[in-house]
């Protein structure tokens, strides 16, 4: 049994990765500040699956708190540290770009310095496909020059990715990257269209599309997702190394596979794309084959059926989430 602190525990694919651990026989010691960045109600059910297990421990605090941070490794004996909290959000992070940078940047930072101080040789850190920007070649691969990224938000996480080579570089911490690709499923981030067009089509709410509907995204599974960020916890120097699908979904598809699962019609609005947004993203996942002998296992359409079937299971609060139009595709 390994002792692991995963960041952003609340999270959509933090709290994936700290329910795998467990049921690998791992202890889990999960942080979170329950921000507000989305309806915190979903981060509390999130956390509620995770309580009842004798191998978790949850604390609330930020990874910017240097204090708290310094308390917490000085408490425990890590054996690695899987850093997912982020802000994430493309179009947001437009207009609050300053809290983007303080917990994708200065929060990564915090983490790295205390795994020197403490000793501990691995630390796992989520990226996105975001940080490619638009007019790179399809599909995307971790060697494509990622140096004209289109929001805070790309930035926050290019800089990122800089801190964690410096500190492989410098104190020969072993560092795996994962940019991860357009996530979704169950309990999946109310801000992204997956969920929010469930919710939109099941109550008979408009859905808005940013754009003509036919820019396409690497939807992949959070299971995926998270079977692969655990795959990380091996010694690989330092590796920057995609998660994603490699099978890209028009948006205007994906609306027809919820139509037809949820036997309802949607009401499409149009408006005009955003500047922050990119036409297409596309994983190319040869890397994560080959170094973590990762391949995704769940289809799109399986995928978007246990998201349909969580939402009509917990309709009855799920309905009321806050699902935020203007955050991100």
């Amino acid at each position: 049994m390994k002792t692991y602190l995963v960041t952003g525990v609340a999270g959509f694919i933090a709290s994936r990765v700290a329910q795998m651990l467990l049921e690998e026989g791992h202890q889990v010691v999960g942080v979170d500040s329950m921000n507000d960045s989305c309806d915190v109600r979903i981060k509390q059910w999130r956390v509620a699956q995770l309580r009842p297990q004798p191998r978790f421990t949850f604390l609330e605090g930020n990874i910017c708190d240097r204090a708290a941070m310094a308390s917490l490794f000085g408490a425990h004996t890590f054996d690695g540290v899987i850093n997912l909290a982020a802000r994430a959000g493309v179009r947001y992070s437009v207009e609050n770009p300053w809290i983007y940078y303080e917990t994708n940047v200065t929060g990564a930072l915090v983490l790295l310095e205390l795994c020197r101080e403490h000793g501990i040789r691995k630390f796992v850190h989520a990226s996105s496909s975001s940080v490619y920007g638009d007019g790179v070649d399809l599909p995307y691969s971790e060697d494509q020059p990622t140096d004209h990224p289109l929001s805070p938000y790309a930035a926050s996480k290019k800089a990122s990715e800089a801190l964690c080579h410096a500190y492989y570089h410098l104190h020969h911490i072993d560092i795996t990257v994962f940019r991860y690709f357009t996530v979704y499923g169950p309990a999946g981030r109310p801000d992204m269209s997956p969920l929010r067009f469930v919710q939109w089509i099941a109550e008979g709410v408009p859905l808005t599309i940013y754009g003509d509907g036919t820019q396409s995204r690497d939807f992949t599974f959070v299971d995926d997702i998270a079977r692969g960020t655990i795959a990380g916890l091996r010694p690989v120097g330092f590796e920057v190394v995609n998660l994603g699908s490699d099978t890209p979904v028009v948006l205007l598809d994906m609306i027809r596979t919820l139509e037809r699962q949820l036997g309802k019609p949607a009401h499409l609005e149009f408006q005009e794309r955003h500047r922050s947004d990119v036409e297409a993203t596309w994983a190319d996942i040869s890397k994560a084959k080959r170094l973590l002998d990762w391949q995704p296992q769940v289809s799109f359409e399986a995928g978007m059926q246990a998201l349909v079937s969580w939402y009509q299971t917990h309709r009855e609060w799920a309905k009321d989430i806050e699902t935020r139009p203007v955050l991100s595709v």
